[in-house]
């Protein structure tokens, strides 16, 4: 007969036997938890891949509450900060912001330059003159007379003057739309809240820029790069740890009038809605950013290369960018070298391949 001491071990043996099947079992049953909001005009979703449901969806919904903050401190035509300085450069005054609201301002500065300035958030009363400072679009053109005034003021990024929290413009045309920048700085808060929070996989998708946070399982993450004429993906791409995707294209934000697309990336040199790109998708490696934040990269360097037409692969290299996806107004696909062993085109395209 075994002794109560040899008993007792074997069942603490077992117990511990026991106790390592349950954590291999909930290790086991991690899954995609998907928190989705609609914020900054768009659908955003957040999907955390974890085993404990709990603490996914705690840090979702800080994500979400941050991109709610977002979203109401940085509106372009909404009561916000960024309106609040908007009419104080109006008025010709130097207005306080944020500490946050200024070294945005800065680091668009700093985009908008090496861009040549096609990326230009000073552009923000062109936008409304187009009729995009509202949730729903009417298709009208701008007024001319207004529309010619704006372009020989030729409001810019670089009109500012930034002196610590302190801003002011040069040029009282100057009007602030981070449209094109903020996504792009969202992403990169949402992945800083989702480490501080112990996330380390997870997908945020704000709209068509996404950022991911480590894998899926045994698998990266995979993404759809959206068809800009079709409602299905023009290919899938996996995305590794603290990689970032942001497209700029002609089919969310748009409206039709005399049988001519209207959209909402607009051209700083003519006025006029973008023409000669359909879609311009940009991947965003850590290592190829520089030590830059890849969402906010990923976004705002997506718009120069998109405005520019023809020379899209000379913006990307400006910005230090080797994977990148363009399709043109015509619908022909060009992609670069690095970019093209990465992705699986759906369907018989048949991209050329750019250096």
């Amino acid at each position: 007969m075994a002794s109560p001491a040899s008993t007792a071990a074997g069942w603490l043996r077992w117990l511990g036997l026991f106790a390592c099947i349950l954590l291999l079992g909930a290790c086991s049953r991690a899954e995609v938890f998907r928190h989705e909001a609609f914020v900054f005009g768009t659908r955003v979703d957040v999907a955390v891949y974890a085993a404990d449901q709990a603490a996914a969806d705690a840090a979702a919904a800080a994500v979400l509450r941050e991109f709610d903050r977002l979203h109401r401190a940085y509106h372009a035509w909404e009561p916000s900060e960024l309106t609040a300085l908007n009419a104080a450069l109006a008025r010709g005054e130097t207005a306080t912001v944020s500490d946050e609201l200024a070294a945005m301002l800065k680091d668009a500065q700093r985009i908008a330059a090496t861009g040549d300035e096609l990326f230009d958030p000073a552009l923000g009363a062109l936008v409304a003159l187009w009729g995009f400072h509202t949730d729903t679009f009417v298709p009208v053109r701008p007024d001319p007379d207004k529309l010619a005034a704006l372009l020989a003021a030729r409001p810019r990024m670089s009109d500012l003057v930034i002196d610590g929290n302190r801003v002011s413009s040069r040029n009282p045309a100057v009007q602030l739309d981070l449209g094109g920048y903020a996504k792009g700085y969202a992403l990169d808060r949402a992945a800083a809240i989702l480490r501080e929070q112990g996330v380390t996989n997870a997908l945020i998708n704000i709209g068509g820029n996404v950022l991911a946070l480590g894998r899926k399982g045994d698998q990266p993450w995979r993404i759809g790069i959206q068809h800009p004429r079709e409602p299905a993906p023009l290919a899938t791409l996996p995305l590794y740890d603290g990689e970032a995707v942001g497209t700029s294209g002609d089919y969310q934000r748009y409206f039709m009038l005399d049988g001519v697309r209207h959209a909402h990336l607009l051209d700083p040199r003519t006025g006029q809605p973008a023409r000669g790109t359909q879609s311009l998708t940009i991947l965003v490696t850590p290592k190829g950013a520089a030590g830059e934040a890849v969402g906010t990269l990923s976004d705002a360097a997506s718009k120069p290369a998109y405005l520019a037409g023809d020379g899209w692969r000379e913006q990307t290299r400006r910005f230090g960018i080797e994977h990148a996806l363009r399709v043109g107004e015509d619908g022909r696909v060009e992609v670069t070298k690095a970019l093209r062993a990465r992705l699986q085109f759906i369907g018989a395209i048949e991209p050329v391949v750019i250096d």
